[in-house]
């Protein structure tokens, strides 16, 4: 066990929450990590409550350890996303793509850790005052949508800027990353990328198998025109993409060029012209494994290397 706050928060043996990705990460998923002693998350994207609650279902039929659901508050079923996971007894939900302000005081109401993704200090600091119980600075290594700021230089600021655990995430794959964010005064880690090439993850083969190949320039960022970036695997999409941007295209095209492209890659495979949506940490990623595996050479990476820096101070 490694005990941090955001153990102890959220009643998980170690301090590792695995991103809560639309389309990717399942009950399956979430019930593996959640067995595994981390905190599994279900990704709600643009689900209709009714999914979603199948989903949670499931996962509770799989597991009896906690796990979460991740609320993307842009979705027009976020709310009753919300109501669906207050009356199935998830006890914690991350958010992404909104403000969970209007949601904090109904959670708190009904014992719900709130945890929103966040990607600048101010808006940390903000949503600190409204009563979030922890924060997940992503930086832009991440996958999928990213903001602007590296992980290395939001976590240690967000974590003197706020009185709450902060989480780090983004372009960490192994027990160096968690490391380097609990130096940085983070309470523990969120990992995407690594739990999308595990063995439980419903993903199609081929989206897997592409982040195993992917070497480090691989995970590109388009979208940059629309003010809403994302990070993906370089392929045929993300080629055309770009070039729709130097040539000037609308929002409203580039929105209708990139529609379902992530369910494209996904759910069907297509590799080359789906939105392979990865992080930078996906050249670290070498293997399909299981995520109890995954997680076990974390962890006895994180005891190695701490061990490893303490005799190398005494040494000096």
């Amino acid at each position: 066990m490694l005990a941090t706050a955001l153990t102890r928060l959220l009643s998980i043996d170690y301090p590792i929450i695995q991103g809560g990705m639309a389309w990717v990460a399942q009950a399956e998923l979430a019930a593996a990590v959640a067995q595994a002693g981390g905190l599994g998350v279900i990704g709600a994207g643009n689900m209709p409550a009714t999914d979603l609650r199948q989903e949670v279902l499931r996962a509770k039929a799989l597991t009896d350890r906690p796990f979460g659901v991740n609320v993307m508050l842009m979705s027009p079923h976020a709310e009753e996303v919300l109501q669906a996971v207050i009356d199935l007894g998830v006890p914690v939900v991350t958010t992404g793509a909104g403000n969970p302000g209007p949601y904090v005081q109904a959670l708190k109401q009904h014992n719900i850790k709130l945890l929103p993704v966040v990607s600048s200090v101010a808006l940390g600091k903000r949503l600190a005052r409204l009563g979030v119980d922890a924060l997940i600075a992503e930086g832009w290594e991440a996958g999928g949508h990213i903001g602007d700021i590296s992980t290395l230089a939001l976590v240690p600021q967000l974590v003197d800027a706020v009185d709450i655990p902060v989480v780090a995430a983004g372009g960490i794959a192994d027990a160096r990353g968690v490391v380097a964010a609990l130096a940085l005064g983070a309470a523990g880690v969120q990992m995407g990328t690594r739990f999308i090439c595990s063995s439980e993850c419903t993903v199609h083969e081929a989206y897997k198998q592409a982040i195993v190949r992917a070497a480090d320039r691989d995970a590109i960022v388009t979208g940059y025109t629309t003010g809403h970036p994302v990070r993906a695997l370089r392929n045929r999409f993300t080629r055309q993409y770009r070039d729709l941007e130097a040539d000037g295209a609308s929002l409203e095209l580039l929105g209708e060029f990139g529609a379902g492209r992530l369910a494209q890659a996904a759910r069907d495979g297509d590799i080359a012209y789906g939105s392979v949506m990865a992080g930078q940490s996906a050249g670290l990623v070498q293997q399909i494994m299981p995520a109890q595996e995954i997680i076990q050479e974390i962890i006895t990476g994180v005891r190695s290397l701490t061990h490893s820096l303490e005799v190398q101070l005494c040494q000096n």
